[in-house]
């Protein structure tokens, strides 16, 4: 039976122009052309990925982070074996009937009780280190892919004639730069649906989950029946705004708001210009249009296509949200939204300890005869 469905999936007609066999596609004369087992190697080099980014974040990403500043926290809490309890078997995220019965079991106030909830809600979460760490190790990728890509393809005449994309094709040899362009790139996404179960778990896990699988799919796809060439251009123009994105992440877990600011809006406009108007209008009439000048249309060239106007749909959903972000950064002075993790709760509890802090000390310095600004206050009166 398997071998049944084997024979039925690999069927010419689906995956090649009519008239062509897979034993045109057979290797010849010095010759080599791209096969689906060139994929199995992407598994190994994927866990290798993995053994490369522990040492990154270790040797590299954790001594950055410390010198920008930013500070492993220990987020210390009162013990309360009630609140403890209602944690653990019933809820993380008590409504306020429950807030104002369990702050009567503990003869507690409700505020102390929510920000009890909070402290050990965030006891929970990783810590910013953590996050950027991740967010190094991919922006160090993507710049290094970035930077491959472009010198991979400089100098080939697809990237300044478009109609090059298909002379020839599917008759179109594999070239080693090709083969490194796209093993790395899928086994880069490999290694992060790998990395899922120890990575941060964020709010948008499962749209992740969809991405890394749907690029793998989209890649594997475009090997297979050899759209190598147009995918190499879909591959830089994707890449080449991601750069951006994980700086703005790093700048933002560093609370570098201003630098981070300044990161996004590049983001945004290489994102606008690479999804909106590239993508649409070079990518697309690539893979749309100029084939006609060839070919008949046929299964995979209509699968293909189907493929990238989904993804084209994808563009114009996230641009959506990017420009939101940018309408908050300007009225409010804020890209928080740019992390794809939820730290407002977080930001709250420091704030609220500061302020908490600096009050203590203030209470501190009046017992003492001290003005807050550590000023010796006349007997009789008030610090103002």
């Amino acid at each position: 039976m398997f071998q049944t469905f084997k024979e039925w999936f690999w069927l010419e007609r689906f995956w090649l122009p009519p008239t062509i066999k897979w034993s045109d596609l057979e290797d010849h004369d010095g010759l080599v052309f791209a096969k689906p087992s060139h994929l199995y190697m992407t598994i190994p080099y994927a866990f290798g990925l993995l053994i490369i980014r522990h040492f990154f974040e270790k040797f590299i990403a954790l001594p950055l982070a410390k010198t920008l500043g930013i500070k492993e926290k220990v987020r210390k809490i009162i013990p309360n074996t009630i609140l403890e309890n209602f944690f653990k078997h019933s809820t993380r995220q008590p409504s306020q009937t429950d807030i104002y019965g369990l702050a009567k079991k503990c003869n507690l106030t409700e505020r102390q009780v929510e920000r009890w909830f909070r402290s050990r809600r965030n006891q929970e979460r990783p810590c910013r280190i953590k996050k950027f760490q991740e967010a190094c190790w991919r922006f160090a990728f993507y710049l290094m892919i970035t930077v491959a890509g472009i010198v991979f393809l400089y100098d080939k005449p697809w990237v300044y004639d478009l109609l090059e994309v298909w002379n020839g094709y599917p008759r179109q040899p594999l070239l080693p730069s090709q083969y490194w362009y796209y093993i790395l790139e899928m086994s880069f996404y490999w290694s992060l649906v790998f990395s899922l179960g120890s990575d941060v778990k964020r709010k948008d896990f499962l749209a992740h989950v969809i991405h890394h699988l749907a690029a793998i799919s989209l890649m594997s796809f475009s090997w297979c029946a050899n759209y190598i060439r147009s995918g190499t251009l879909v591959m830089i123009v994707h890449d080449v705004a991601d750069i951006w994105l994980e700086s703005a992440k790093m700048f933002s877990y560093a609370r570098w708001r201003q630098t981070c600011n300044i990161l996004f809006f590049i983001f945004s406009a290489v994102f606008f210009i690479s999804r909106l108007i590239i993508f649409p209008f070079w990518i697309l009439y690539c893979t749309l249009i100029l084939p006609m000048h060839y070919l008949e249309p046929f299964f995979s060239y209509i699968f293909l296509n189907l493929q990238l106007m989904v993804l084209q749909i994808l563009h114009l959903y996230w641009s959506y949200f990017i420009l939101k972000m940018l309408i908050r950064c300007m009225f409010l002075k804020s890209t928080q939204d740019v992390r794809s993790d939820n730290e407002d709760e977080e930001e709250e509890e420091e704030e609220e300890e500061e302020e908490e802090n600096i009050k203590g000390k203030e209470k501190d310095s009046l017992k003492n005869g001290l003005g807050a600004n550590r000023t010796l206050i006349p007997n009789g009166q008030h610090g103002h």
